[in-house]
């Protein structure tokens, strides 16, 4: 079941469209990685599945249910928790204070038990009784998460929620997120100009430019479109080819018009270390045989290599294609000689 829904979703702002025509889908379970440039969009669509701002036209599924018919405070909207743009933060009080004030407003049962629980996890201390109008951003935004799971949601709506946090404290906000959908199930639509870290996260993306949904992707369909791939050519391309079937039985195979035979891993084969700016250099990383490999199964069965090549494609450079690049972009492969 797709916990959000949309169809023809759009908010307008005078002559403006902030948001125009959004089809979106994020079933549950997904860890949803919502890609755009500023002012694409990204935060004005979270602001209406969370109940904060209403579309101009369009409508939204939330758990199956038409949420433009919903009122505001229902308990569809009550299954929700968001951290948009800034977290709203007490700043006169402590953390453990501000999450008590919320969780009491919505009636948590046990609400201490649950407030000491959310601040360990975000990685707060809950008896510190310093004032949050002292804390670093980064400790903001980890409050505002904390906040953000008062009353245990079913949906996480997050936007940008690794701004400002240091390497040590991204790391530790991954992991929780990542415990929080694994173990309680908790689905997540989450925007971010850190790309590296929605690749570590996310099953699925979303890719916003102007308001419009460009494309939606499985995490599987990114890596089959950027893996990293050998391309050979011999004297003898079709005994070539019938060699490496043979003798590298986990790859694909695609005979090209001139003789070429690409050579890449099967779909879904890819290495949970691949990462952006590495995992293109690798083969290794997206399942296909390095190219060492190919060249030594050809050259044991006496075929002549007249060209060897790595054909890389940048995941960064993917997403940048897709947002719209603001300079020409670069060519979608290139190739590195061996």
């Amino acid at each position: 079941m797709n916990v959000i829904e949309t169809r023809g979703l759009t908010k307008s702002y005078g002559a403006t469209r902030a948001v125009d025509s959004l089809d979106m889908h994020v079933a549950r379970g997904d860890i949803y990685g919502f890609v755009g440039k500023n002012g694409a969009g990204k935060s004005t669509t979270m602001k209406m599945l969370a109940g904060l701002s209403t579309p101009t036209a369009g409508s939204m599924k939330l758990f199956g249910t038409e949420a433009e018919n919903t009122p505001a405070f229902s308990s569809t909207f009550s299954r929700i928790g968001a951290l948009i743009e800034n977290p709203g933060l007490l700043p006169n009080f402590s953390a453990f204070e501000n999450l008590m004030m919320k969780a009491l407003s919505i009636g948590v049962v046990n609400p201490r038990v649950q407030c000491i629980e959310l601040l360990e996890l975000v990685g707060l201390d809950p008896v510190n009784p310093r004032k949050t109008k002292k804390f670093s951003l980064g400790m903001k935004q980890r409050l505002g998460l904390a906040l953000a799971l008062v009353g245990s949601p079913d949906l996480l709506l997050l936007d940008e929620p690794f701004n400002g946090i240091d390497p040590e404290e991204t790391r530790a906000l991954r992991g929780a997120l990542m415990r929080l959908n694994h173990e309680r199930g908790v689905t997540m639509v989450i925007s971010s100009h850190v790309l590296d870290q929605l690749n570590r996260m996310a099953t699925r993306f979303g890719v916003i430019r102007a308001g419009h949904m460009v494309k939606e992707f499985t995490e599987d369909e990114l890596h089959a479109a950027c893996g990293s791939s050998v391309r050979v050519k011999t004297t003898d391309p079709a005994r070539s080819l019938a060699i490496l079937e043979e003798h590298l039985p986990g790859a694909a195979f695609r005979a090209e018009p001139d003789g070429g035979i690409v050579i890449t891993g099967m779909a879904g084969a890819r290495h949970a270390a691949a990462t952006f700016g590495g995992a293109a250099s690798d083969t290794a990383a997206t399942g296909a045989p390095a190219a060492e490999d190919v060249s030594r199964t050809l050259t044991a069965a006496g075929q002549t290599i007249i060209e060897l090549s790595v054909l890389e494609r940048d995941f960064e450079e993917y997403f940048v294609e897709l947002m719209g690049a603001d300079a020409e972009p670069s060519s979608t492969h290139a190739e590195s000689r061996r």
